[in-house]
């Protein structure tokens, strides 16, 4: 999880010597002279973003009083102006620190009913001390006095983080017991790392960890990370990050690019609001690319890149990444050392467990044999045409014109926080491989007013019902299911029935290699003839 930044500390330290030479200025002022009555810019801007956000929150408790009356398409018409009053006011957001407070705030509050989750921590916005403006206290009373949740505009599925638990983890006794040889042994292992860290008992700790009681959510992430390493890897590579610092990834989402944390961090990367924001991730009600493949990788690449440069050190680094580039700096003053094991007992205890963690998965994952995880084979790479679409295309609508669910498209578009690509502009949508100039195709014939809701006759091609044995259920029209044995995945299956391996792979939402759980009720398309498929980017 991602707790400070380097740039964001600077922005604010910034802005707070600012104010305070204004200050020391306008004191300076006789009390006679005119000029106190003459408004600052910092107090035009004030009054200004003070106008917005009024005009902001009366759009939204519109919204709110629409959604409370059952009217959801009025409420989202609402809460959409709410941002909007924002967005098209003129003002940079990023200039006004009590602005983009309230901007953050707005887009989560409007998140919060649009995608309701059972217990949803409130999410911080503010960072490195810079706190929300004073509307906060006005509103929040608000928030308290609805303790239920109105149901929301869509179903969201989001996972929980793999770091919540491992913030609390730890060692027993027996995973803690290390053989002096396993570690001259990981001395040797280390040397095939394309990073330099320095070896110590605790990762041996966790590395009993992940051969015990941890090990399903090791053979989990070496798994799922066949879909997404290969696209980390080069991203990593081209922003000059070790490749094998990709393995954060293990740790921080267990691959899953829906994961959310208690703290809010979300993503592949655990990136949190502020954070995000300051490397370029988006966050509106729209979309929020905290969640995304490659641009919240890229940001991850380049923020491990700038704690690095800070640094000077791959360890501190990642510890700063978890915790935060202040709390080391101040572990580093309070140990008189830069080294990660001196610093170790002046840091949180979840920071202490999230070094070794990674270091123990990369040294599993250069070489599983070895420690005991043997026949693991990753996830093929996710595979997808990336096709632009006019403003609020509908998710349903590319689902049908594509033959997939709906619940495929929105995995391979994790970043949309609605099933309606982003209001106001074309956008970049992820569709299944091979598909993208049928599609193009099929949507020209769509009039535009219409791409936002689905039709239900077209589609590219149709299936059609195969002879069910006893072994097969009936379901839709082209359409089978049956009940995964022990040991089948989605290119098993395939072969069995003579069915594409990637249609079987979307169908169920899962990677081709992927095992199915036994007694697993499996969607199987009727035979149909093979396609070519291509991989978009990869």
């Amino acid at each position: 999880m991602i707790n400070s930044s380097p740039r964001a500390i600077l922005r604010a330290t910034l802005f707070v010597a600012f104010a305070l030479s204004s200050t020391n200025l306008y004191a300076q002022i006789p009390a006679g002279s005119s000029a106190r009555s003459i408004p600052t810019e910092v107090e035009k801007m004030d009054a200004r973003a003070s106008q917005v956000i009024t005009q902001a929150e009366a759009r939204f408790k519109e919204g709110e009083l629409n959604l409370k009356a059952g009217e959801r398409e009025q409420a989202r018409d609402k809460f959409d102006k709410a941002v909007d009053v924002i967005l098209e006011s003129g003002m940079d957001v990023r200039a006004s620190q009590r602005l983009q407070a309230y901007y953050l705030e707005l887009v989560e509050r409007i998140y919060r009913l649009e995608v309701p989750q059972q217990n949803a921590p409130r999410m911080e916005v503010a960072q490195n001390n810079v706190q929300p403006a004073s509307y906060n206290a006005q509103y929040q009373q608000d928030d308290k006095s609805e303790p239920q949740q109105v149901a929301g505009f869509k179903q969201q599925k989001y996972e929980p983080s793999p770091l919540d638990p491992l913030s609390k983890l730890v060692l027993t006794p027996e995973e803690q017991n290390v053989d002096p040889e396993d570690v001259a042994s990981l001395e040797v292992a280390k040397n095939a790392i394309d990073f330099n860290f320095e070896i110590n008992p605790v990762i041996q700790g966790y590395i009993n960890y992940y051969q015990g009681r941890g090990r399903s959510t090791m053979e989990a992430g070496l798994r799922r990370s066949g879909q997404f390493m290969q696209m980390a890897r080069k991203i990593f590579r081209e922003e000059g990050v070790p490749e094998d610092v990709t393995w954060l990834g293990q740790i921080e989402s267990a691959w899953r690019p829906t994961a959310r944390s208690q703290a809010a961090a979300s993503g592949l990367w655990q990136f949190i609001p502020g954070t995000g924001s300051t490397y370029g991730l988006r966050q509106t009600a729209w979309v929020d690319e905290r969640n995304s493949f490659e641009k919240a990788t890229r940001a991850s690449a380049r923020y491990l890149k700038d704690l690095y440069n800070h640094f000077g050190d791959w360890e501190l680094a990642m510890a700063a990444y978890n915790t935060g580039q202040g709390n080391v700096d101040r572990a580093i003053a309070r140990a008189g050392s830069r080294s990660y094991w001196k610093i170790f007992p002046f840091i949180a205890q979840e920071t202490r467990n999230y070094v070794p963690n990674i270091l123990a998965a990369v040294l599993i994952a250069k070489n599983p044999a070895k420690y005991g995880f043997p026949n693991i084979r990753p996830d093929a790479p996710l595979s997808y045409d990336i096709v632009q679409v006019p403003s609020a295309t509908s998710l349903h609508l590319i689902a049908q014109t594509t033959n997939v669910s709906i619940d495929y498209i929105r995995m391979l578009n994790p970043e949309l926080r609605r099933d309606t690509t982003p209001r106001g502009e074309a956008y970049q949508v992820r569709i299944p491989a091979g598909k993208a100039n049928q599609f193009v195709a099929a949507l020209k014939g769509i009039p535009i007013e219409k791409r936002d809701v689905a039709p239900n006759n077209v589609q590219l091609t149709s299936y059609t019902r195969a002879k069910a044995d006893v072994s097969t259920t009936p379901a839709t029209p082209g359409m089978m299911k049956i009940k995964a044995r022990p040991g089948d995945t989605p290119a098993k299956l395939a072969e069995r029935y003579n069915v594409s391996a990637d249609d079987v792979a979307r169908m169920n939402n899962t990677g081709v290699n992927s095992e199915l759980p036994a007694g697993q009720e499996v969607k199987l398309p009727t035979p149909a003839p093979s396609s070519t498929r291509r991989r978009s980017g990869r």
